[in-house]
Protein backbone atom coordinates (compact mmCIF):
# COMPACT_ATOMS: atom_id res chain seq x y z
CA UNK A 1 0.00 0.00 0.00
CA UNK A 2 1.25 3.37 -0.94
CA UNK A 3 1.25 6.32 1.29
CA UNK A 4 -1.10 7.82 -0.79
CA UNK A 5 -3.44 5.06 -0.30
CA UNK A 6 -2.82 4.61 3.37
CA UNK A 7 -3.22 8.94 4.09
CA UNK A 8 -6.58 8.90 2.09
CA UNK A 9 -8.12 5.99 3.33
CA UNK A 10 -7.04 7.37 6.84
CA UNK A 11 -8.98 10.53 5.64
CA UNK A 12 -12.05 8.60 4.38
CA UNK A 13 -11.87 6.46 8.22
CA UNK A 14 -12.15 10.17 9.68
CA UNK A 15 -14.99 11.75 7.58
CA UNK A 16 -16.84 8.52 8.55
CA UNK A 17 -16.17 8.95 12.36
CA UNK A 18 -16.90 12.58 12.33
CA UNK A 19 -20.04 12.28 11.11
CA UNK A 20 -21.40 10.25 14.00
CA UNK A 21 -19.70 12.26 16.80
CA UNK A 22 -19.20 15.84 17.88
CA UNK A 23 -17.87 17.53 21.39
CA UNK A 24 -20.38 19.71 23.15
CA UNK A 25 -19.57 22.27 26.03
CA UNK A 26 -20.40 19.27 28.13
CA UNK A 27 -18.70 16.59 26.86
CA UNK A 28 -15.64 18.55 24.36
CA UNK A 29 -14.17 16.30 21.69
CA UNK A 30 -10.51 14.50 22.33
CA UNK A 31 -8.90 14.91 19.02
CA UNK A 32 -5.27 13.40 18.13
CA UNK A 33 -3.09 14.00 15.14
CA UNK A 34 -0.15 11.81 15.04
CA UNK A 35 2.82 12.66 12.63
CA UNK A 36 5.94 10.35 12.35
CA UNK A 37 8.08 12.53 14.57
CA UNK A 38 5.17 13.70 17.24
CA UNK A 39 1.59 13.71 18.50
CA UNK A 40 -0.72 16.60 19.07
CA UNK A 41 -3.84 16.49 21.51
CA UNK A 42 -6.68 19.00 21.42
CA UNK A 43 -10.15 19.23 23.14
CA UNK A 44 -12.40 20.82 20.80
CA UNK A 45 -16.01 22.48 21.77
CA UNK A 46 -17.69 22.16 18.48
CA UNK A 47 -20.60 23.87 19.12
CA UNK A 48 -18.87 27.23 18.93
CA UNK A 49 -15.67 25.65 17.35
CA UNK A 50 -12.95 26.76 19.93
CA UNK A 51 -10.00 24.69 21.19
CA UNK A 52 -10.52 24.37 24.82
CA UNK A 53 -7.00 22.59 26.15
CA UNK A 54 -3.60 21.07 23.49
CA UNK A 55 -1.25 19.34 24.33
CA UNK A 56 1.79 17.70 22.33
CA UNK A 57 5.24 16.59 21.82
CA UNK A 58 6.53 18.92 19.11
CA UNK A 59 9.22 21.16 20.92
CA UNK A 60 11.38 23.96 19.00
CA UNK A 61 15.03 21.86 18.83
CA UNK A 62 13.79 18.92 20.71
CA UNK A 63 15.15 15.97 18.42
CA UNK A 64 13.50 13.22 20.45
CA UNK A 65 10.75 12.08 18.57
CA UNK A 66 7.02 10.70 20.34
CA UNK A 67 7.42 6.97 21.59
CA UNK A 68 4.79 5.37 23.72
CA UNK A 69 6.26 6.86 26.85
CA UNK A 70 6.04 10.26 25.80
CA UNK A 71 2.63 9.38 24.62
CA UNK A 72 1.65 8.30 27.59
CA UNK A 73 2.90 11.64 29.72
CA UNK A 74 1.14 13.69 26.95
CA UNK A 75 -2.64 12.02 27.92
CA UNK A 76 -1.61 12.67 31.60
CA UNK A 77 -0.80 16.55 31.18
CA UNK A 78 -3.83 16.82 28.57
CA UNK A 79 -5.95 15.62 31.33
CA UNK A 80 -4.12 17.62 33.99
CA UNK A 81 -5.17 20.74 32.13
CA UNK A 82 -8.64 19.66 31.60
CA UNK A 83 -8.75 19.09 35.55
CA UNK A 84 -7.98 22.74 35.46
CA UNK A 85 -10.55 24.03 33.00
CA UNK A 86 -13.15 21.53 34.72
CA UNK A 87 -13.63 19.17 32.01
CA UNK A 88 -14.23 15.59 33.12
CA UNK A 89 -15.45 13.86 30.65
CA UNK A 90 -14.56 14.14 26.66
CA UNK A 91 -16.08 11.87 23.25
CA UNK A 92 -12.39 10.16 22.13
CA UNK A 93 -11.85 10.94 18.44
CA UNK A 94 -9.11 8.81 17.12
CA UNK A 95 -8.80 10.48 13.62
CA UNK A 96 -8.51 7.74 11.51
CA UNK A 97 -5.68 6.07 13.25
CA UNK A 98 -6.05 2.53 14.29
CA UNK A 99 -6.26 2.45 18.33
CA UNK A 100 -3.32 1.10 18.59
CA UNK A 101 0.65 2.06 19.86
CA UNK A 102 1.09 5.47 20.44
CA UNK A 103 -2.57 6.58 20.39
CA UNK A 104 -3.76 3.72 22.73
CA UNK A 105 -0.72 4.80 25.13
CA UNK A 106 -2.24 8.49 25.14
CA UNK A 107 -5.58 7.44 25.61
CA UNK A 108 -4.58 5.23 28.40
CA UNK A 109 -2.37 8.11 29.71
CA UNK A 110 -5.63 10.37 29.78
CA UNK A 111 -7.63 7.75 31.83
CA UNK A 112 -5.03 7.52 34.18
CA UNK A 113 -4.82 11.16 34.57
CA UNK A 114 -9.34 11.53 35.73
CA UNK A 115 -10.30 11.99 31.92
CA UNK A 116 -13.48 9.65 31.01
CA UNK A 117 -14.28 8.36 27.80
Amino acid sequence: MTKLNRASSRIKRKVRTRKKISGTAERPRLSVFRSDRHIYAQVIDDAEGKTLVSVHTFNKGAADRANVGRCSDVGKELAVKCKEKSISQVVFDKNGYAYHGRIQALADGAREGGLQF
